[in-house]
């Protein structure tokens, strides 16, 4: 062997060798920048729960002053001792866990805050203690309370919000180093085969231990990410598989009120009503409390009319309170605005959940629900809102109670009247989003009074008050020549449809899958197709698709599904369906949905007028999606038509914003017109749409392909909304 050969197989195996070092030096390098990273991560989001911890604390100090304050009880020396402990223990926690220079900063600001709020919330006490109610406040009408409230929740926003760029930050960096690992893993195996037997063995042992490192960490990672959408699959799944059952209970229980009973079957049979209608509220209940853990419970901003709405739940509620020969009546301030703006979906939810819960714990008296002007700053009024009851009461050491999750102020409670102990915790969390605040006072025996203020825009727009269409539709359709296609899998569901049917004298076939429904539809006509989601074989998706795309037929389809969920509508109107109806179906709901989509009745004759007006409302588009507008418009077209005409105009004008900050280097302007974008885009339901890429475009760090991949994707949507949204301004009158 030439001896020159030697020495350079000799120098190739040292190099080898050293080669091998450097890459097993880097990898694992590697390896320890990811696992500080993800340690850095459990940082921050510890971090994060302690600031909120912090301002749930703080909330809680506040709320135990002014109860005590309200309620006028002498307090002993020390009364807020331990709330104050609690938030002074945060702090140190905080300081320990922040090392950037800037948070640091902001924990100074942050604890200054929280010491005049201490400061201040003494001060009442002893104002209080010392020098009367009267005095305390006067000391809490000055806002100083709020303010450095406000103050607070101001800076653990911004720290939660740099901490949470370090996250995703932290993420990115992890993402890198694992591949990085990963790969320099790889040319380690094979140098080690090239190099020897020997150092191949060494090399694919540690190896393989990196590549199980590797995997343990990405897996984390991975069910970190699917966390929440694996909760909301299973809520999703919890609420099919109870609403199907519930449809049937509720429908049949409907059905058999109809026959003639005698006192006794009656009686059981709305107690049989009520249980099923207190399991859907529980189901309701539990699926609102987890978006708005899960941060998807948005408070939207619209006009409203104040009186109308408040009729509307009075309405709703009075034979409740007829039940049990309560008195029930409403009160709205005179000097109060009608036109507001703010969210009324989630006010009739809150005086909806009061006032039920004052109904089941009175049993004599009356129920005043009162509404007065408190107070207008520019454009903004606070609207303080009064319930109050003559029922049972709740004791002044419970009260701080009622408002946590799964909990009543007593176990007999629950035993007597029923419920979760979420109604009141939903109320809470719904008022504190819109920037609210809610209170309660009460004795045992002598009723609860339940105090809350939220805060207002005033409308300039003038509101028109009108029933709901669909509330409206007489229940005198004629169904003589219509035929329907029913696709429906569940053989209770399929009964209750054919006992309706069947008195309804309406025609129709039903299926129990797609497949079969498509097979049908090849050979028959039909007018309207009520089609369930969840069916084997072919789901009502998958069927809907092909009745748009492959049969070419237009026949209003309406969804029936018993999923809750956030965004089930717009899911099931972008696979080309109607409308939709949810599971228990509502007998009258059903009946004058299907009177809305067929032609050639009765209804269309005493309606039609209504339904001129309301046509675009219910014409099925691919991109922008109606409800929103429906909801707050409440059958006002010029509204409808003023803000349509606004979206078409402003628009164009915003993407050219974004392309010309982006052009000239205005990251500022970007940002701030992105975030401007998405109120401009929610009246035509483009929210959950557009979202992902106006959140890229106002928070991401973006190369000159990344803002043209975001903003190509942005502008291709907008220009299909604003084609239909032209057509809708055409279709309104």
């Amino acid at each position: 062997m030439n001896p020159h050969f030697k020495y350079l197989l000799l120098s190739v195996f040292i190099a080898a060798l050293l080669l091998i070092v450097f890459l097993q030096f880097n990898s694992n390098r590697s390896i320890n920048k990811l696992i500080d990273g993800n340690e850095s991560l459990l940082n921050n989001i510890e971090v994060k729960t302690n600031l909120q911890r912090l301002q749930t604390n703080i909330i809680i100090l506040e709320s135990k002053v002014r109860g005590s304050v309200i309620s006028g009880a002498a307090q002993e020396p020390g009364y807020l001792a331990s709330e104050i402990k609690a938030v002074n223990e945060i702090l140190p926690v905080l300081d320990s866990l922040t090392e950037d220079s800037s948070v640091i900063l902001l924990m100074h600001s942050l604890s200054g805050f929280v010491k005049d709020k201490i400061d201040f919330n003494n001060k009442v006490i002893y104002a209080f203690q010392n020098k009367g109610k009267a005095e305390a406040e006067q000391l809490i009408n000055t806002q100083r309370g709020k303010q450095l409230t406000d103050s607070i929740k101001l800076i653990c926003t911004q720290i939660e919000d740099m901490h949470q760029r370090t996250v995703t930050g932290l993420i990115e960096q992890a993402d890198i180093n694992g591949i990085k690992a990963k790969t320099l893993g790889s040319i380690m195996a094979v140098i080690a085969v090239l190099a020897s037997i020997f150092t191949f063995v060494y090399i694919a042992y540690k190896v393989m231990q990196q590549q199980q490192l590797i995997a343990r960490l990405n897996i984390s990672e991975k069910k970190a990410k699917d966390a929440a959408q694996t909760k909301e699959s299973f809520l999703a799944n919890m609420s099919h598989e109870i609403r199907t059952p519930l449809n049937a209970i509720l429908g049949y229980t409907n059905i058999l009120q109809r026959k003639n009973l005698d006192k006794e079957s009656k009686q059981q049979i709305q107690i049989i009503q009520r249980s099923g209608e207190n399991l859907l509220t529980i189901v309701n209940d539990v699926l609102d409390l987890s978006k708005i853990e899960a941060g998807m419970m948005r408070i939207e901003s619209a006009p409203f009319s104040i009186r109308g709405l408040i009729h509307s739940v009075e309405t709703m509620l009075s034979s409740k309170a007829a039940e049990k020969q309560l008195q029930l009546s409403t009160t709205v301030s005179n000097d109060l605005p009608d036109e507001l703006e703010g969210d009324a979906t989630r006010l009739t939810q809150i005086l909806v959940n009061l006032i039920g819960n004052a109904i089941k714990f009175t049993d004599k008296g009356s129920i005043l629900i009162t509404i007065n002007n408190l107070g207008v700053n520019g454009d903004t009024i606070q609207t303080g809102i009064t319930v109050t009851d003559t029922g049972i009461g709740i004791a002044k050491e419970k009260l701080n109670l009622i408002f946590e999750r799964f909990q009543q102020a007593e176990d007999a409670v629950t035993r007597k009247y029923g419920g979760t102990g979420l109604g009141l915790s939903i109320v809470n969390e719904l008022v504190l989003l819109q920037k609210g605040t809610i209170t309660a006072e009460s004795e045992p025996g002598k009723g609860t009074v339940f105090h809350i203020t939220i805060p207002y825009k005033l409308s300039s727009l003038k509101i028109h008050p009108t029933a709901n269409q669909l509330s409206d539709v007489s229940l005198h359709a004629g169904f003589d020549k219509i035929k329907i296609l029913v696709a429906e899998d569940n053989e209770i569901n399929q009964s209750l449809i054919k006992h309706l049917f069947k008195n309804w004298q309406l025609n129709y076939d039903l299926v129990k899958n797609g497949k079969e429904a498509i097979a049908l539809l090849q050979k028959e006509n039909y007018d309207l197709i009520l089609m369930d989601i969840q069916m084997p074989e072919m789901d009502g998706y998958t069927t809907t698709q092909q009745i748009r795309e492959t049969l070419k037929k237009d026949i209003p389809v309406i969804a029936m599904t018993a999923h809750a969920m956030a965004g089930e509508r717009e899911k099931c109107l972008s696979y080309g369906m109607n409308e939709y109806i949810s599971k228990p179906l509502r007998e009258e709901l059903l009946y004058k949905m299907i009177a809305m989509f067929t032609n050639g009745n009765e209804y269309r004759k005493e309606a039609s007028n209504s339904l001129n007006q309301s046509a675009a409302q219910f014409h099925s588009y691919n991109t922008i999606n109606l409800q929103y507008m429906r909801e707050i418009s409440m059958g006002n077209t010029a509204y409808e038509k003023a803000v349509t005409e606004q979206f078409i105009e402003i628009i164009p004008e915003n993407l050219e914003a974004l392309k010309q900050c982006w052009q000239h280097g205005n990251i500022t302007g970007l940002k701030q017109t992105a975030h401007n974008m998405k109120t401009s885009v929610s009246i035509m339901g483009l929210t959950d749409t557009l979202q992902p890429y106006l959140d890229a475009l106002e928070h991401e760090t973006l190369s000159e392909n990344s803002f043209l991949q975001y903003y190509a994707s942005l502008k291709k949507i907008c220009i299909n909304a604003l084609e239909e949204a032209r057509q809708l301004r055409d279709n309104l009158p």
